[in-house]
């Protein structure tokens, strides 16, 4: 039996408002990974000089590349929140399809995909939170 396409155009538009979650969850991801981008490059910065400056200097180093490789593991943990997030909403996006085209009730697994994601998400930017804070904590303008 043939689904008509007003039925298949009704799920593509259910389907539209979680992805444009995606596209914000992306974009997230994408401002994670630049943060950990710039960790990284002042991660390689110190550690090239920790062989050539004084003992004080390198204790100095030593203090900020342990703090940037915190402020690193809240970012991969950002990330992989919100990948899943991500992951989720796609697997939600597919059940609602598969729901449609196979007259199935997957409402309540629909639903729990939609709050894992949300958790998930929560969870991205509590991550994104923390690493802001520890930025910010250890930020040297004006102690100069």
């Amino acid at each position: 039996m043939a689904t008509p396409v007003s039925e298949i155009a009704s799920v593509i538009q259910l389907a539209v408002a979680p992805v444009f979650l995606l596209a914000g969850i992306g974009a997230f991801i994408n401002a994670f990974s630049s943060r950990l981008a710039r960790i990284v490059d002042r991660s390689r910065l110190l550690e090239e000089r920790l062989g050539s400056t004084r003992e004080s200097e390198r204790d100095a180093a030593r203090r900020e590349v342990r703090q940037l490789g915190r402020r690193a593991r809240w970012i991969y943990l950002g990330i992989t929140l919100g990948v899943t997030s991500a992951l989720f909403i796609c697997v939600l996006i597919v059940a609602a399809f598969v729901e449609h085209f196979f007259s199935l009730n997957l409402a309540t697994a629909i639903g729990a995909l939609f709050v894992l994601a949300m958790l998930a998400l929560v969870g991205a930017l509590l991550a994104f939170l923390r690493e802001v804070f520890l930025a910010i904590r250890n930020l040297a303008i004006g102690r100069g």
